[in-house]
């Protein structure tokens, strides 16, 4: 594999599969194009920024870079930087860092779910072991900081706080809810911090390097957060009816490795005999895994699962973190990119429909 800054990957209708829902009329249009001239430059700096000297980590670290990605994150620090000076060279390079920070995460991620593929590639411990994936990481979320690092203490601090909030995210999910968390609260901060903390940098992050007013930072960090935690409950939904070609991942990957989602989760709250008995059958089915048996053998539990009222609260869940991520847009001027905003969180809502 090898990259290409100006590959058609890089066009918004590629990366969202929806823009011509988000970006309507001339006024969107010419954001859009303001977007993917943005997104251009940063396809240039990632290939830039993730070459690393040494071979061995050189391959790695552009090895689920070179694999593709929708660079939401990127898309979403551009669009909020048009509330200010636009694709200046701050904005690209924190829209940089910030999907740099991503990459990481996601190499960190497999070794700790056991994944078996990511974004349609074996995943990068399955190709290198775990300690060069982790290592990997490890390098790469260094070379996220030394470019925020070129603007200062608030772009360092920024990094800081979303990455410490992205490792208590992973810490929380692997150790679990505790005796007293309610199990369901208790989940919905674990997505806020290890997905909703990096998509509010990356809108927060628009506002602040592109000089845009202050007043706009808070709220634009907030719907962030309330996306992400939308988005990661949408995944969960579709993750039990994905299409394994398309996603990359085996359908029901998380629960296959005992990590819960919100459709098991509400599962569990439920008295109905048959949702016990689900319940109790995923349990089992997880616990064997474990113990080495075929993953295959939740094929049918995860399909009841799927067509289960669990999944269809989740669903409701997620558009709910959807109507609150768009209300706190209300500070915004009225326009091209508040308007972009609000439908790119409501055409989120709507991909699992």
């Amino acid at each position: 594999m090898t990259s290409s800054p100006a590959s058609p990957g890089t066009r918004l209708a590629s990366r969202l599969g929806f823009s011509d829902r988000v970006f309507l009329g001339t006024a969107g249009r010419r954001v859009a194009a303001r977007i993917e001239d943005g997104l251009e430059l940063v396809e240039a700096s990632l290939a830039e920024e993730v070459k690393v000297a040494d071979p061995i980590a050189d391959a790695a670290a552009r090895y689920l870079y070179e694999a593709g990605g929708k660079r939401i994150r990127p898309v979403l620090t551009l669009l909020t930087a048009q509330l200010g000076d636009g694709n200046i060279r701050p904005v690209i390079d924190v829209a940089t860092a910030l999907e740099i920070t991503h990459l990481g995460s996601l190499y960190h991620d497999d070794v700790m779910d056991g994944a078996d593929t990511r974004r349609g590639v074996p995943a990068a411990h399955a190709v290198w072991g775990n300690n060069v994936a982790i290592l990997t990481g490890d390098i790469l979320f260094s070379r996220a900081s030394q470019i925020m690092s070129r603007y200062g203490d608030r772009a360092m601090r920024l990094q800081a706080d979303t990455f410490e909030r992205l490792v208590l995210g992973q810490l929380h999910e692997t150790v679990g809810a505790q005796p007293g968390d309610d199990p369901i609260e208790f989940y919905l901060q674990v997505l806020a911090d290890k997905t909703g903390s990096l998509i509010a940098a990356a809108t927060q992050g628009g506002v602040i390097f592109s000089n845009a007013p202050v007043d706009y930072e808070e709220p634009l960090r907030v719907y962030g957060e309330k996306v992400g935690v939308a988005f990661q409950l949408l995944d969960d939904v579709i993750d039990l009816s994905a299409d394994a070609e398309e996603t990359g991942k085996v359908p029901g990957t998380d629960l296959r490795a005992g990590v819960p989602t919100m459709p098991s989760l509400l599962l569990k709250t439920s008295t109905a005999a048959a949702d016990v008995d689900l319940a109790r059958r995923i349990d089992e089915g997880v616990a064997r895994i474990a113990d080495g048996a075929d993953p295959e053998l939740l094929d049918g539990p995860l399909a009841e699962l799927r067509d289960n009222a669990a999944t269809a609260q989740t669903l409701d869940l997620a558009r709910t973190w959807t109507s609150d991520a768009i209300a706190v847009l209300a500070p915004l001027p009225t326009g091209t990119v508040r308007e972009a905003l609000t439908r790119f969180a409501q055409t989120l809502a709507d991909r699992s429909s």
